[in-house]
């Protein structure tokens, strides 16, 4: 009889054609599947990210046994758990006499390590879910002198034919993005599909509330798909009820209504319940049948399509020291405010709250409110990079380091966009109502009251203007800034200094 190797599978990979168990053999290789303190615990996840891929976990190895695998599944409570993904693989190594691994990539540089240094034989297969490979975006970035997405993207479209029509366009554009910017509707007339926890759930819920019940989040109403017909099932609903008018407020943000328009299925196609091709083929499908406009579907597949392909594409590029990126010095410590602690922003303090209570915000809550303030105060990107790695249930290093480090913090120094996304109070009061009521007024510039992104936004470009003064992009508001009154740029940057060194004694702000 031939000695059976592993065919190991990670949390993230809970698909059946995931490339380690394309590669086994059924009739003699092993599948280990393990919850392990390591992965739990590298940071302090969020209860409803660690309880959806627990139960997610459990209910993929119920399905591969009943197909015919023999699974090897460890607990987290399993006092022979070995802690890590190493150590479990030494484990059943042992059990069975495998001496060889089948493992397809991780998504993070740091477990991609830890089974390179396995004592084991490991053979990492590239994970290829995706619409690109690493060679294809690496032969697409080789030579430029800038990685843009739009770029990108519009190679994805013609590779793939998704939303073509011949050689162009849908639609005689490639980008909606104009027609994606209204502010807050008046009411929203849906919401995401949700799945009433069973018995699996019900036992991984009480698990994580035992052991992760002091992590930042909250359980309750936990309500996510947690196998590939229910994440089937809340694209359908997703697509039907909330995609046609997706397009039109993507960018909206509203106190009483966190989920909007938007998906929620990011966490699903991350964790491999659902594919990017089968979803993006659903949007495009509905805009041929003529239920959803173009704006809607073009704007929810540039998402998948082009931005996700190119993060992934950015993070294996750049290689392991990306995520720890500091290119504009900022060391500033993550305030209290990010865990809950009480301040006087009603953007920030709404935006946290949903954060805790749904292990969810969408893009522009996470860029333009908890990013945009950071970046503006001069937070530490590592500890803010970490901080979303933290409290999104979607969030892999893959996939949330080019966004946070890249996008929305500039720490990469310019590879992912072409300038810091920052702004004043003017761009949340126009895109949502949480500025209505707050303790500080967003049309008041200076005093008593004035809202602090307009005094931290100058602030900003002040103190990086041999930075980005001659950024094209950004020349109008350093013209803007000079144009004012010497008395005034010094009162701005006075108030500025004095919100911030409160904000670093820790003092409510």
């Amino acid at each position: 009889m031939s000695v059976p190797r592993l065919v190991l599978v990670l949390g993230d990979q809970l698909t059946p054609d995931i490339a380690a168990l394309r590669a086994a053999d059924k009739s003699r290789d092993v599948v280990v599947m393990a919850e392990v303190k390591a992965e739990a615990t590298y940071v302090r996840h969020h209860p409803k990210k660690i309880a959806f891929l627990f139960a997610a976990m459990r209910k993929f190895a119920a399905r591969l046994r009943e197909d015919g695998w023999d699974v090897r599944y460890t607990e987290y409570d399993d006092t022979n758990n070995a802690g890590s993904i190493p150590g479990e693989l030494l484990r059943r190594a042992e059990e069975v006499g495998a001496e060889e691994v089948m493992a397809t990539e991780p998504g993070e540089w740091r477990l991609i390590a830890a089974l390179e240094e396995c004592p084991l034989t490991v053979r990492q297969m590239e994970d290829d879910r995706f619409f690109a490979s690493h060679k294809r975006f690496d032969d697409w970035a080789e030579g430029r002198k800038a990685l843009r997405m739009e770029y990108f993207y519009r190679e994805m479209r013609r590779e793939t034919g998704i939303l073509m029509e011949g050689d162009k366009p849908a639609g005689g554009a490639w980008n909606y993005d104009k027609e994606n910017r209204k502010p807050p509707p008046g009411q929203i007339d849906t919401s995401p599909m949700s799945f009433t926890p069973d018995d699996t759930v019900k036992d991984v819920l009480a698990l994580v509330e035992r052991e992760f019940g002091d992590n930042f989040g909250s359980l309750d109403g936990f309500a996510f798909a947690t196998e590939p017909g229910q994440a089937r099932r809340a694209l359908s609903h997703f697509i039907t009820h909330a995609l046609p008018r997706f397009g039109d407020f993507q960018d909206a943000m509203m106190r009483d209504e966190k989920w909007l328009y938007h998906s929620l299925l990011s966490a699903y196609m991350n964790a491999g319940l659902l594919s990017p091709q089968e979803v993006c083929a659903a949007a495009e499908e509905a805009w041929k049948a003529g239920d959803v406009p173009i704006n809607a579907a073009e704007g929810f597949i540039r998402q998948i399509l082009g931005w996700r392909e190119f993060v992934r594409g950015v993070y294996f590029r750049e290689g392991p020291d990306y995520p720890r990126r500091n290119q504009l010095n900022h060391q500033r410590a993550l305030p209290p405010l990010y865990w809950g602690a009480k301040t006087h922003m009603s953007c920030l303090a709404h935006a946290v709250a949903q954060t805790r209570d749904e292990a969810y915000a969408h893009h522009i809550q996470r860029l333009m409110v908890t990013g945009n303030f950071a970046l503006l105060a001069g937070i530490n990107p590592t500890e803010l990079h970490e901080w979303y790695l933290e409290v999104y249930i979607d969030a892999y290093e893959w996939v949330e380091s080019p966004n946070t480090v890249g996008m929305s913090q500039f720490a990469d120094g310019g590879v992912v966009g072409s300038k810091p996304y920052v702004s004043s109070g003017n761009y949340i009061d126009r895109m949502s109502d949480y500025c209505k009521g707050c303790d500080y007024d967003v049309k008041q510039k200076t005093g008593e009251g004035a809202c602090p992104f307009n005094l931290l936004y100058w602030h900003f470009l002040d103190r990086h203007r041999d930075r980005f003064e001659g950024n094209a992009r950004m020349g109008n508001m350093y013209r803007t800034w000079d144009r004012m009154d010497a008395d005034k740029r010094e009162t701005i940057l006075g108030e500025a200094d004095a919100f911030l060194d409160r904000l670093s004694a820790g003092k409510t702000v």
